[in-house]
């Protein structure tokens, strides 16, 4: 648990650094290393870190979880830390998929009141948005409070319904699960679906690029999650219709950025350690035959 906490403060580091350079380096002169060095010392001497989850919450104002998408182990932390924190503390999930009432009552009907969702987007530090979620049990001043907080952060709230995806999830995986179904019935190649995407709507990746980026395994867990809301008559079933091709590239261990390969193939360039994306597959049609091999 040592080590784990240490690469979290590392990342922490790396990401700061990043931050300063760019804070810095857009007023007169540009950045200098100590300005960097002060910045960024500042921040790290607020983070303290822990292996003990109830010492870590005992006098906490706030808890934001990012954890495993996984209901069953959310419900049992947050189980955990509701006989733990102060009655004041107020509860929040990073979830992109899950309900947040679901999560919210393995804590008490007291703690319910305090519990909301806070979704941010990857990578945090650079992308503005945080869906606020309002769940049926949560009050307004718990959400009021939330809002509040994450424009403190300087991030841009938008408010949600506890609706399965809130707003940008439940537009974009039904939008990446038809590309790939358009990819399987060899209507379009990947890279043309995601040149026409890019040029055509306008949009900054593809939807086989984003799938890459957010990791297959992802999307196909969050969907999996998906369809058993759709056998509840919660969404349509057409949109999570189940992808043989997304199926077996994770079963392959082919996940996108985070494994090497997906529906891109990230191969180092000459010379560098920097990646370019290759397209592993040009022709649709030998896409969809790869379902069944």
């Amino acid at each position: 648990m040592a080590k784990a906490l240490q690469n979290g403060l590392q990342i922490i580091q790396k990401s700061l650094t990043r931050v300063a350079k760019k804070k810095f380096s857009a007023g007169a002169g540009g950045a200098t290393g100590e300005e960097m060095e002060k910045y960024t010392r500042g921040v790290m001497e607020n983070i303290k870190t822990t292996t003990d989850a109830g010492e870590a919450v005992s006098s906490a104002d706030l808890i934001i979880e990012a954890i495993i998408e996984s209901i069953k182990i959310k419900r049992d932390f947050f189980g955990f830390l509701d006989s733990k924190a102060q009655a004041r503390c107020i509860f929040a999930s990073n979830t992109s998929s899950l309900s947040i009432r679901d999560i919210a009552e393995a804590c008490s009907a007291e703690r319910q009141a305090r519990f909301g969702g806070l979704h941010f987007f990857n990578p945090v530090p650079a992308m503005k948005l945080v869906e606020v979620i309002k769940a049926e049990k949560t009050s307004q001043e718990t959400f009021d409070t939330l809002v509040a907080v994450t424009k403190q952060m300087g991030k841009v709230p938008v408010n949600c319904k506890d609706t399965p995806g809130f707003i940008v999830n439940r537009l974009l995986i039904p939008y990446m699960l038809e590309a790939v179904r358009m990819a399987e019935r060899g209507d379009a190649t990947p890279h043309d679906i995601d040149t026409a995407m890019e040029l055509g709507a306008g949009y900054p990746m593809g939807p086989f690029k984003l799938l890459d980026f957010v990791g297959l395994d992802t999307t196909t867990f969050i969907s999996d999650g998906w369809r058993e809301k759709a056998d509840r008559g919660e969404i349509p079933k057409e949109l999570v219709e189940k992808s043989a091709l997304l199926q077996k590239l994770v079963d392959e261990g082919k996940l996108g950025r985070k494994s090497g390969q997906g529906f891109y193939d990230r191969v180092p360039e000459k010379g560098s350690k920097q990646t370019v994306a290759r397209n592993v597959v040009k022709d649709s049609r030998n896409l969809a035959a790869r379902i069944y091999e």
